[in-house]
């Protein structure tokens, strides 16, 4: 039985994680900015369940969150790191005022939940944390450039983080999902206010993408929550977690298009050491 702390339980993949640990008996400490979304969860769960609310955002909710679960559960074994929300817009249409929220719930609100978490997860040898990237995470594109920018950052920041906690038995997994139908294309997500009509072929097409595809995307969340599990309750978890073939492709093209630009380049590139004859040699 396992301790966990998901943050952005109230919909999408958060909610669907959060009802299939509450299911299968593990204990949870489940938080969205709104607790009172998660009364019917708890009223279901009363022995395992606990909610609070936690916006990411603001300074000591992580801190009571992690209280929580140590309180009530004694400890906390999983931290789920899902609270965060998409943005659409061409990186010369999008505003400060638009971008900047989307810095602070995807990456500063990220870094703050986990650093408050890692003493207590600390004390638990095996424990995990996952933090939820995108295929966007992998690979940028157009009209998603502020977006793929935080995922970058998750991506980056948690590689680093798995380094510093394998020594001390602890795990890190960065889910790297592909489009599943849950509410990400609807309410959360947002859209630059301004467009501008020269990139109406690039982020344009990205802007329908989300008006034409918001509740028919092909990926069932109970299977990418199904595969979270899996991965998490592995003896050795991945950790990168690519879910759903359109992840795949996002991953498989990037690595041959890095591949094909690293060996184009690759004997100019790395002539670039002082030569031996050289006076800077020394």
């Amino acid at each position: 039985m396992k301790t966990w702390l998901i943050t952005g339980c109230s919909t999408g993949l958060g909610r669907r994680l959060a009802e299939a640990v509450a299911g299968r008996g593990d204990r949870l400490v489940a938080t969205a900015r709104n607790a009172e979304t998660l009364r019917e969860l708890c009223e279901r769960h009363p022995d395992t369940v606990r909610a609070i609310s936690l916006d990411v955002t603001r300074p000591g909710d992580a801190a009571a969150a992690v209280a929580l679960a140590e309180s009530a559960f004694g400890g906390l074994d999983v931290l789920v790191n899902n609270a965060g929300f998409g943005f659409i817009g061409a990186i010369e249409e999008a505003e400060p005022s638009e971008y900047r929220p989307l810095f602070e719930a995807n990456v500063f609100g990220l870094i703050e939940t986990t650093r408050a978490a890692l003493p207590a997860l600390r004390k638990r040898r095996g424990a995990c944390v996952v933090n939820l990237s995108s295929g966007a995470g992998v690979a940028g594109g157009a009209g998603s450039g502020f977006y793929n920018a935080t995922k970058f950052a998750v991506e980056g920041l948690s590689e680093a983080l798995a380094q510093e906690l394998r020594p001390l038995g602890l795990n890190v997994i960065i889910v790297e999902p592909g489009p599943f139908r849950t509410e990400f294309l609807g309410r959360s997500l947002a859209v630059a206010a301004r467009e501008i009509p020269v990139y109406a072929e690039t982020s344009g097409r990205r802007r329908e993408y989300r008006q034409t595809n918001d509740g028919r995307q092909a990926g069932d969340p109970a299977k990418a929550v199904a595969v979270m599990l899996r991965a998490i309750d592995a003896e050795r978890p991945p950790l990168h977690l690519p879910i759903g073939p359109v992840a795949h492709r996002i991953a498989e093209d990037k690595l041959e298009s890095f591949r094909a630009d690293i060996d184009a380049w690759r004997a100019l590139s790395i002539a670039t050491d002082f030569d031996a004859a050289s006076p800077g040699a020394s």
